[in-house]
């Protein structure tokens, strides 16, 4: 079964174009996958075989992962009966689980200024505070940020080029403090973290190479730390905080749906549900009679 595997990764990152991450977690689900079925043949495992696959990895995984799992599997049988390298798909008739949609977090507008008021002391401050910027003046994904290349900022008009998702592009409207500082990065600092190779990702480490998502995940929770922001959170917070803002402003849910680059509305109006929370907690805080 596993030259059948190599040849469906091959299929994802050759003909969907999928992204090393996204082609990374269906590896590491097939994987489990021929693991747990080794004596088996693709076209010899039954829907009765899968169910009791799914049984077993209840045992130690939520159900998101379980989920997860399931998609992977689907899109796995759909290509090998395409190829015609099987006759019957077992994941016909499995069912993705129920999950209860839990809202996104978000940081308050005063928790943002807060990590965003970073003493500017040296090139990597600099750094920090332009990513910052950066990812809340635009709802970028992490993936998208550490990717982001000079030429995609466009300073005079103000906006930033995205390769998101699928290979799907967009352009993004950035503010007057990500470009303020975006320049200034530029200008004066980011010369001084190249090392002996040259690239031109916009945001370099310490080891003059391209930021990770570790890394930038490191470097929040650092200034977190520092600025005494108790509430936890996660790279996609700044995300979430970025759509959930504009929401609470007025912005219109399709120009939002357009910046974070969901290729379905309905993705975007979780949003709605956070402003409705809010406008609840606003309520029962200030209404004499909540």
């Amino acid at each position: 079964m596993c030259e059948l595997v190599d040849s469906f990764l091959e299929y994802l990152v050759i003909d969907k174009k999928y992204s090393d991450n996204t082609v990374k977690s269906y590896h590491n689900d097939l994987k489990k996958f021929t693991n747990y079925f080794k004596t088996k043949k693709a076209n010899d495992i039954s829907g009765n075989d899968i169910k009791e696959y799914l049984k077993y990895l209840r045992k130690t995984n939520d159900t998101k992962t379980i989920s997860h799992n399931i998609s992977t599997l689907r899109s796995f049988y759909k290509f090998l009966l395409i190829e015609k390298k099987v006759t019957t798909n077992p994941m016909e008739y499995i069912e993705l689980p129920k999950t209860k949609k839990s809202l996104p977090k978000t940081l308050s507008i005063d928790e943002i200024d807060k990590l965003l008021d970073i003493k500017l002391t040296d090139s990597y401050s600099y750094r920090n505070k332009a990513m910052l910027e950066l990812m809340y003046s635009s709802g970028l994904r992490v993936s998208e940020l550490i990717n982001v290349k000079i030429h995609d900022i466009d300073v005079s008009s103000c906006t930033i080029r995205i390769m998101g998702k699928g290979s799907k592009e967009r352009i993004v409207p950035l503010g007057d403090y990500a470009i303020k500082y975006i320049e200034i990065y530029l200008k004066e600092h980011r010369d001084k973290l190249v090392k002996k190779e040259l690239n031109d990702y916009l945001f370099l480490n310490n080891h003059g190479k391209k930021m990770t998502r570790q890394g930038f995940f490191k470097i929040i929770k650092i200034i977190a730390k520092e600025q005494n922001i108790k509430t936890e959170f996660s790279p996609h917070t700044l995300r979430h905080s970025f759509a959930t803002h504009l929401l609470n402003g007025g912005a219109d849910l399709r120009s939002i749906q357009e910046m974070l680059g969901h290729s379905d509305i309905s993705t975007t109006q979780i949003y709605t549900h956070v402003s409705k929370e809010q406008i609840k907690e606003n309520y029962n805080n200030y209404h004499p009679h909540a």
